[in-house]
């Protein structure tokens, strides 16, 4: 029997929630902990990413019937290597200060295994727009993961948001250290998976 082929609607949400990078899959987990002590990082980080994501599963299925199994990942890692460039370079001339932040990051797009892993399972396996709206869904998935860590740990551990001054003192300075950014993952993984058990319960009852 085969599987029904999931709408452009399905895989917009699947990226954000069902199989959000970050708090379903644990992927990219380096710049999940790294970057995230505050949410402009997160934004900007997730903006690139999102960017990577969508052009190089749109490249990847546009070209997939030209590509020989044996070449498969080299391909992938070219191409990604090549958008990589494109929003390294932007980010470079239009924001020069956050990208001085977070440049090595950008770089490192190019190596995230979720970015990988979606052209492999994916992209190659299915049409431009549907892997339009897979890249969107998980690009977006791992932005709102981003932005989710910075939120909390610039709140608790600086008392801002977006470099604005919103508690008027430090809380937890804890939570701007590296350590913290494993706990804050580990416990929205949990509310993830708490969610969907709340969930499940009241589709079924």
């Amino acid at each position: 029997m085969a599987l029904r082929k999931k709408t452009n609607k399905e895989l917009f949400f699947n990226g954000i929630f069902n199989e959000n990078p970050i708090f379903r899959l644990a992927l990219s987990m380096c710049p999940a902990v790294g970057i995230t002590t505050t949410m402009m990082n997160g934004l900007l980080l997730g903006i690139a990413v999102l960017f990577v994501q969508v052009f190089s599963s749109c490249t990847i299925a546009a070209i997939k019937d030209f590509i020989h199994p044996r070449i498969r990942i080299p391909t992938y890692t070219l191409t990604i290597a090549t958008w990589v460039t494109v929003i390294d370079m932007t980010l470079a001339a239009y924001v020069p200060a956050a990208y001085k932040e977070m440049g090595i990051f950008v770089k490192l797009i190019v190596a995230f295994a979720i970015i990988t892993m979606r052209l492999e399972t994916f992209a190659c396996k299915n049409d431009i727009k549907s892997s339009f709206w897979d890249g969107f869904g998980m690009g977006l998935g791992f932005m709102f993961g981003l932005m989710s860590l910075g939120f909390v740990r610039e709140l608790l551990g600086m008392g801002k948001l977006f470099g604005h001054d919103i508690l008027g003192f430090r809380p937890l300075l804890f939570f701007v250290l590296p350590a913290a950014g494993f706990f804050c993952v580990g416990l929205m993984m949990a509310l993830f998976n708490y969610v969907e058990i709340l969930y499940n319960r009241r589709k079924k009852g």
